[in-house]
């Protein structure tokens, strides 16, 4: 199967499962595994948004792809690598401290822009994961908003591994809520306008309870 086949797989999966919504995830390609003669070929199928887990691979790459795609960093992020992708991401998917908000806050600010992210919500309280847990939300997200050097446009997360599909397909659905909720509170410097959950396993899932974004690795690189 071509890439183009399976983008056009994912591409009619999500249509479908989306369709209460009015609007389809935007696919974000997951290239961690990836190098850039195997990246580059996204664009003729439309897709120009990818993810990456490292900081040191965002800039191994950037030469590459930094005209092509919109960079987005979906793994874990260290406070003092932030400085080194602070102008060549698009948006961070990981935010889950006040000490990494303060610290983005002080590298946007010292770069005069605002820079966009996603708090990072621990929803099957795995420890071995990052995120906040879901009480500590409301809160989080009032501190960051304060920040002027962040804007704050919604919510991330990521399921157990392995779990059935009904108890994924719940935590999908609790991940919505709590961004229909923080959307709800209008806190200025938040515009909860993207929710990213759901994985090659179970972006079909995520589609159908309300994602704006998914990310997807295996199914597109097979």
């Amino acid at each position: 199967m071509t890439l183009n086949e399976r983008v056009a797989i994912i591409r009619e999966n999500i249509a479908r499962e989306s369709q209460p919504w009015g609007k389809p995830p935007k696919i974000i390609a997951v290239t961690k595994y990836s190098q850039p003669e195997e990246i580059l070929p996204l664009v003729d199928c439309g897709i120009t948004d990818i993810g990456e887990n490292r900081v040191q691979a965002i800039r191994e790459k950037l030469p590459f792809i930094n005209e092509k795609f919109s960079i987005h960093l979906i793994g874990r992020l260290q406070t003092n690598k932030v400085k080194y992708i602070i102008k060549d991401v698009c948006l961070i998917h990981s935010l889950d401290s006040i000490s990494l908000a303060q610290e983005i806050d002080r590298q946007a600010q010292k770069h005069a822009i605002r820079m966009p992210v996603l708090l990072q919500v621990n929803i099957a309280r795995e420890m071995q994961k990052g995120g906040v847990m879901e009480e500590e939300l409301m809160p989080f997200l009032r501190d960051c908003a304060k920040l002027p050097g962040l804007e704050v446009k919604g919510l991330m997360a990521i399921m157990p591994l392995g779990a059935e599909r009904e108890t994924l397909f719940s935590l999908f659905t609790r991940m919505r809520g709590l961004f229909d909720q923080c959307a709800q509170e209008a806190i200025d410097g938040v515009s909860m306008e993207e929710l990213s959950m759901g994985m090659s396993q179970d972006y079909d899932l995520a589609a159908r309870a309300g994602a704006t974004m998914i990310r997807v690795g295996s199914a597109l690189f097979r």
